[in-house]
């Protein structure tokens, strides 16, 4: 059984059709890479799937469970943890107390299973290279590293499915490696996680499967290579060759 199923999923807004019968499986512990032109429907897509907008049409099942009437809360209890385009995290916190805030919202037995918080927090943040800025503001953070502590930070919220929108936006190359490591640590732990990327060289680097977006469908699927070479990627970015 996929983790999460999409079927025939749409979704029109004042009579314009945003998203239109799209379906996919996304099976447990897959990394799967979602791309797409701007305006192709992906971040939109992830906001009918975590509940911030509401389907008009089609099914939306995590772990066998049919999800799409329950709100955003209701999701992430299930397991949906979301890390957004632009930046999430508490600025004026420390980079421990925005760990330690996710951990404080998890279930009073879940955190008693944890042990001690203060010990769980460091080997988070030591989990992403961040454990010598602990005591500093997360806004002193680079971009590459609000990233590494948003994604740590979910992890830690006790998710199954990370939904990660472009996730190296604004990160330096060296960062983007480091961002690239821990979506490959989340795998390696059992997680299953849907990126949306612009960087085609870095999802053909960690991904299982690729999905293409254009005018709100699937238009295309398979493995990083097989997309990558497919006449359809080159139509969708470049425009049809006029010479065949």
């Amino acid at each position: 059984m996929p983790l999460l199923s999409l079927k025939d999923l749409s979704l029109t807004i004042d009579e314009h059709q945003i998203l239109q019968g799209i379906s996919f499986d996304v099976e447990e512990g897959q990394i799967i890479g979602l791309i797409g032109p701007n305006g192709s429907g992906k971040t939109t897509l992830f906001n009918v799937i975590s509940g911030f907008l509401k389907s008009s049409g089609g099914s939306i099942t995590l772990g066998g469970e049919e999800i799409s009437n329950l709100s955003p809360s209701q999701r992430a209890k299930r397991g949906i943890g979301r890390v957004f385009q632009n930046f999430g995290i508490f600025r004026d916190m420390t980079l421990e107390e925005n760990i330690l805030v996710a951990l404080e919202a998890l279930p009073r037995q879940q955190r008693k299973d944890l042990g001690d918080l203060k010990e769980v927090v460091a080997g988070t943040l030591d989990m992403v290279g961040l454990s010598d800025a602990g005591k500093k503001k997360a806004g002193s953070l680079s971009g590459g590293q609000m990233r590494l502590l948003e994604i740590a930070r979910t992890l830690k919220a006790g998710k199954d499915l990370f939904l990660l929108d472009e996730p190296t936006a604004g990160v330096s190359p060296k960062m983007t490696g480091q961002v690239a490591d821990i979506i490959k640590e989340l795998k390696s732990n059992g997680k299953t996680v849907l990126i949306i990327e612009h960087d085609l060289p870095f999802i053909a680097s960690i991904c299982d499967e690729v999905v293409v977006l254009d005018v709100g469908k699937v238009v295309l699927q398979g493995t990083p290579a097989e997309v990558k070479e497919s006449k359809e990627l080159k139509e969708i970015y470049f425009g049809a060759d006029p010479t065949t």
